[in-house]
């Protein structure tokens, strides 16, 4: 995921997560910590044979310990596994960061998710009761030991971390915060500090994961 993303990932962000979706700003200060050396972050988007973005996943890694930030499938492309595919990325991510174990926290409601991440290996280990506001509904905390990224099913959308497009790509455009250099905008919003990191989503469903 890139700043030139942010557009078309918003637009899915609003529509699956009406009640708790991310600012632009909580983005752009993920972002900021995907690139470089120091990177804490892993984002990746998915698009469709078209180009247009149909996904997106995120992961940030410290100290050894693996966290699912989101997971997002555009309602065009439920049911197609995409969802499956976007994680495995985020696994694969995980062992690049050398994490031990990956959590992740899962409305208690969420079925079909719980089965997702039962496939690839996550255990549940807790609650948080009332974790997801405005609704009060309590989350499911579930780990990985151990990640390693399984085999998904195919779906029909390519994934892009690092795709570059022809133009404008070495430099801001617009004033706008360029990823690969790290440098936000003097106006770009960060994340508030008491706003901690939205739990995993897995949105086939239509919901919160």
């Amino acid at each position: 995921m890139r700043w030139w993303d942010l557009d078309a990932v918003l637009a899915i962000e609003g529509e699956l997560f009406p009640e708790d979706a991310w600012s632009p700003g909580m983005f752009w200060s993920e972002l900021a910590h995907a690139r470089g050396a120091g990177a804490s972050r892993h984002y990746v988007v998915a698009e469709d044979a078209a180009g247009h973005l149909v996904g997106y996943a995120g992961l940030a890694a410290v100290d050894g310990t693996g966290d699912v930030q989101t997971i997002a499938v555009a309602s065009s492309h439920w049911g197609t596994g995409l969802g499956a595919r976007l994680l495995s990325d985020l696994l694969t991510a995980a062992t690049a960061f050398e994490c031990h174990e990956v959590l992740l926290e899962v409305r208690v409601d969420n079925a079909r998710a719980q089965r997702l991440y039962e496939r690839f290996g996550f255990e549940p280990i807790g609650f948080r009761r009332g974790y997801y506001q405005p609704g009060n509904v309590d989350a499911l905390v579930m780990r990985l030991s151990g990640p390693a990224a399984p085999t998904a099913p195919v779906a029909q959308a390519a994934l892009t971390s690092d795709a570059v497009p022809d133009e404008g790509a070495d430099g801001p455009i617009d004033g706008l915060f360029d990823a690969a250099t790290e440098q936000p905008p003097e106006h770009a919003p960060e994340r508030a500090p008491e706003t901690a990191p939205r739990a995993a989503r897995e949105t086939e469903t239509g919901t919160h994961g």
